[in-house]
């Protein structure tokens, strides 16, 4: 599994406009396209019926988009959570208006449960989309510290950049690979971990980008990486890139496929 994945960039906190903190669109293009084949026909029928004329990877990045709609403002902090170091997420204080966690379990819980108006079931859909592929970008399960990385300032192949922005941006695109190069290089998970990935529940998916904690943290003192750090850490990439789009097809296979 030799190729990669890409991390995001919506903002924290309104002062980090400026700053990365979403899974890039590629990845969440990659996301998409891998949830995409591991769909059971009916699922997918049911999702592209509501998606209309987007393609699955294109709506996985919808709620990026809508970030400037004030309709949404509401969702402006579901795109991440905090677990502080030596704590559980139970233990650790959470955004008023929700986090990535409490949106994905009750998001997914409302569309299992139905009986939503075709628009607010699209949007419901888009949302968890992308929220999957997020929570699987290490850095957006944060200290609470430092905004997911955002305010750890980097060199990465010689350009100013921040760790966030590393993990969601410039290791895939230093690649040089289109999304679906990516996603059929990445799609290769066995049965038995497709099967364990899949029964994993959303927590568990938060303590996962947790435990890479201190791979992600161990930076050179002069704060210069590239290759080296690229070299250390594509697997983590990889396997979250898979792992969420593996994940996103199971919720969706669940939700719109009881048989």
């Amino acid at each position: 599994m030799k190729i990669l994945l890409l991390l995001l960039g919506v903002t924290f906190f309104a002062e980090t406009d400026n700053l990365s903190n979403k899974w890039g669109q590629v990845g969440h293009y990659v996301t998409g396209e891998i949830a995409e084949y591991h769909m059971t026909e009916t699922a997918r029928e049911r999702v592209q019926e509501l998606l209309g004329n987007t393609s699955i990877p294109l709506a996985t990045v919808w709620m990026d988009d809508i970030r400037s709609d004030g309709r949404y403002d509401h969702t402006r902090t579901w795109h991440w959570a905090t677990i502080a170091d030596g704590k559980t997420y139970e233990e650790t204080e959470q955004d008023e208006g929700g986090d990535i966690i409490w949106a994905l379990e009750t998001l997914i819980e409302e569309l299992k449960e139905g009986g939503l108006s075709e628009d607010d079931e699209r949007d419901k859909l888009r949302m968890v989309m992308h929220m999957v592929g997020d929570i699987h970008q290490p850095l957006h399960v944060g200290t609470g510290e430092d905004m997911g990385g955002n305010t750890v300032r980097v060199q990465w192949m010689g350009q100013n950049s921040n760790l966030h922005r590393v993990w969601d941006t410039d290791i895939i695109m230093s690649l040089n690979m289109s999304y679906t190069e990516l996603a059929k290089e990445l799609n290769k998970a066995t049965p038995e971990q497709i099967s364990e990935w899949q029964s994993a529940s959303v927590r568990d998916w938060a303590y996962e980008s947790v435990s890479y904690r201190d791979r992600i943290y161990n930076l050179p003192g002069n704060m210069r990486i590239g290759f080296e750090y690229r070299y250390h850490n594509l697997d983590i990439v990889f396997e979250r890139l898979l792992q969420a789009g593996i994940r996103m097809a199971g919720v969706l296979n669940d939700i719109y496929d009881e048989g």
